[in-house]
């Protein structure tokens, strides 16, 4: 017999939980929703929700809504572009971005708006939601890097303030801290700010532990998560026998021969529901 276990730890996070809650409070007295991208990166929580009538549409189509249509705007939050927009078109907004990106977004507005305004530079995956959104706060002159290896093509004789996509992982936050401060030439100032959720952060540890001690180890994630890429890659690097799945049906009864314990994990856009799914498919399998 084969001792399954769900992560406790797994799961959505504040963020998308609200955005989520906030659409099927709006769709239990409404036929329909238009959501501005993807609510959350899981395709089978999207499928379910557009069961329920949330209908997902890209900027161009917001751009063309009749006055008074109703939009939720996810966690990742939007440039303010977005805002004015929306005015402009008389579309009634249903706000759910993350109040940790929503402080982040108004922190980088206030260094925008310095007089002596520094470079601004944020440590984030390029075109990103939430990148996109951070990026807007500064009519789009932040300059976006991806790992310390891109710090090389900053100004360093110009002052650097350097923010974070709520996401990232720490380590790399860090690298990228530690060789900017090595780098700066006086009189040019540097200021970092972390800006990086814990809630998300404190995952990579937890589910490195998780994932060391049971033999074979399910992630579950959408394919478009990028937080889920980065867990995913962590749990393969304690456990070999790790495996990345989308949906329950992609799990082989392969996985688990001589297995006595099996873990099942997911990313900060992975529903609860859809792990237990992969729990039943695993029970389903005959094992001798």
């Amino acid at each position: 017999m084969i001792h399954i276990e769900i992560d406790a730890s797994s799961g959505f996070c504040f963020g998308v939980t609200t955005a989520i809650s906030k659409a099927e409070e709006e769709l239990s007295t409404s036929a329909s929703l238009c959501c501005l991208g993807d609510i959350v990166h899981n395709g089978s929580e999207c499928e379910r929700l557009r069961a329920l009538g949330l209908e997902t549409i890209d900027h161009d189509t917001f751009a063309q809504l009749p006055k008074g249509t109703k939009v939720l705007l996810r966690a990742h939050g939007e440039p303010p572009a977005t805002y004015t927009l929306a005015e402009k078109q008389g579309i009634c907004l249903i706000d759910a971005t993350c109040p940790v990106v929503l402080q982040l977004q108004r922190r980088i507005k206030k260094v925008y708006s310095e007089e002596d305004r520094p470079q601004i530079v944020i440590y984030g995956k390029r075109g990103h939601a939430e990148v996109l959104g951070l990026v807007g706060q500064t009519a789009g002159e932040a300059i976006v890097i991806e790992g310390v290896e891109e710090a090389a093509r900053l100004n360093f004789t110009r002052s650097i303030a350097l923010f974070s996509q709520t996401t990232k992982p720490l380590e790399g936050f860090k690298q990228i801290v530690d060789y900017i401060t090595e780098h700066i030439q006086a009189p040019a100032s540097f200021r970092y700010f972390d800006t990086i959720c814990r809630q998300v952060a404190n995952r990579l540890p937890n589910i490195c532990t998780f994932a060391s001690r049971h033999d074979v180890v399910v992630f579950v994630c959408g394919l478009k998560s990028s937080n889920g890429r980065v867990l995913y890659e962590a749990c393969k690097k304690v456990n070999a026998r790790s495996y990345l799945v989308d949906t329950p049906e992609a799990i082989s009864a392969q996985w688990f021969e001589g297995a006595h314990s099996v873990g099942i994990c997911g990313a900060t856009s992975t529903p609860k529901w859809l792990m237990e799914k992969c729990k039943e498919q695993i029970e389903a399998f005959s094992f001798d």
